[in-house]
């Protein structure tokens, strides 16, 4: 390890989010490996705990010699390394502020370079589908051009997708990445368009910190999980993250999405007490909170268009029709199983999306739509009426209260 001296910084073309990752990055451009990164701090008697620790870090250790073990590897100061990490410490910002001018004379601009045009993979008379990475697909779109942005990108847990994708970055390239995408979405979109990010809750806690510079905030929704996997040490995890920005300040459209009453299964009491209100509520149904308690998973291999995870036709329903109108476009920059696609083309929008994996499915589906239009018309059945004609019947019989038109 004696080759590590010196203050030579390599570009790392890149935030940093925590230690760990800037470490890795620069013992790599060093042409270390993380066996002899450990291996080094193990004669510092650093454990690789307390290496992996870093993980959940941005600020620099208090052990001394393990704080300069890092900067060693590194090759970078204390100041270099928070400034890799996208912040500058306290007693630096006066300084920093007064030499504005100066730090932005010595920045040099991206050279954005025209888009080469592409093919669609496959196109209907309300949309086109390109086999192609989202940054660029995206950077091809006309700024100011579209109504919706729908996004459910990978949730960087390791999953098994298609092999062109890579489902565990480290997480800073993953953060970075996010970014490079949502800038081009920013551009893209619409005065009074509507972006929805579909995460889990702690990507989409960057997602919206990223968005609330440029956008103009409209929601965050809890999607019940409707799983069970408890994790050690912390709180059972329930809720997909459904987070929604305006460009501008006041959204172009908002259909108000109404749903039944929640009721009990077996005896068909209303789950929520609604007091002395109960008998003025909607007959058209309850108001769509930022809580979606009835979106189900699809699950059954008779339903789903691939072995991956796949989003319901409800869930996407229920986006379409709350943010758009019919003729409007939406982009899906992450096209999946393509229930997006489907979705929009059975609900007369204009629809333009990316898949970098497998786009035959998508193809497929929508060409076969039978299925699509049988979820979707069951979904249409249960909008807009407080109960459905089974929950009368069993509210009925067990002496419940039903709307006076019932």
């Amino acid at each position: 390890m004696n080759n590590l001296t010196g203050n030579n910084i390599r570009n790392c073309s890149m935030q940093f989010f925590n230690l760990f990752d800037l470490l890795m990055h620069q013992a790599k451009e060093y042409g270390l490996t993380e066996a002899q990164v450990i291996d080094h701090f193990k004669k510092l008697n650093i454990t690789k705990t307390q290496i992996l620790d870093l993980k959940n870090r941005t600020k620099l250790p208090d052990i001394e010699k393990f704080k300069q073990g890092i900067m060693t590897i590194t090759r970078m100061n204390q100041l270099e390394i928070y400034l890799s990490m996208g912040f500058v410490p306290s007693e630096y910002r006066d300084s920093y502020f007064e030499k504005i001018k100066e730090i932005a004379s010595l920045l040099t601009k991206r050279e954005s370079k025209t888009p080469n045009p592409i093919q669609p993979y496959f196109q209907t008379n309300l949309g086109k589908l390109y086999k192609i990475d989202c940054i660029e697909f995206l950077r091809t779109l006309p700024s100011n051009s579209v109504d919706l942005i729908f996004a459910d990108p990978p949730f960087n847990l390791n999953m098994r997708y298609d092999p062109k994708v890579n489902d565990n970055l480290s997480v800073s390239k993953y953060l970075n990445w996010t970014y490079e995408w949502l800038d081009e979405c920013v551009r893209v979109l619409k005065d009074g368009g509507r972006i929805f990010v579909y995460n889990i809750p702690k990507w989409n806690v960057y997602v919206a910190s990223y968005l609330e510079r440029y956008l103009t905030f409209w929601a965050w929704i809890a999607i019940d999980m409707k799983s069970n996997f408890p994790i050690s040490g912390r709180l059972y995890p329930a809720h997909y993250a459904l987070v929604s920005y305006i460009k501008g300040s006041r959204a172009n459209t908002f259909n108000n999405q109404r749903m039944p009453l929640q009721i009990c299964r077996h005896c068909g009491g209303e789950i929520k007490d609604y007091g002395g209100y109960k008998l003025k509520l909607n007959p058209k149904g309850i108001n769509v909170s930022d809580v979606w308690v009835d979106i189900y998973p699809v699950r059954h291999t008779k339903t789903k268009n691939r072995k991956y995870n796949e989003l319901s036709v409800k869930l996407m329903d229920r986006i379409i029709s709350m943010s758009t109108n019919p003729g409007d476009v939406i982009v899906d920059p992450f096209g999946g199983s393509g229930t997006t696609f489907a979705v929009a083309q059975l609900l007369n929008r204009r629809w333009i999306g990316s898949e970098l994996g497998d786009c035959e499915g998508i193809k497929s589906r929508i060409l076969n739509p039978e299925q699509d239009e049988c979820l979707l018309k069951k979904v249409y059945e249960e909008k807009n009426h407080l109960f459905l004609n089974e929950s009368k019947l069993l509210r009925q019989k067990n002496g419940f209260w039903l709307p006076k038109d019932s």
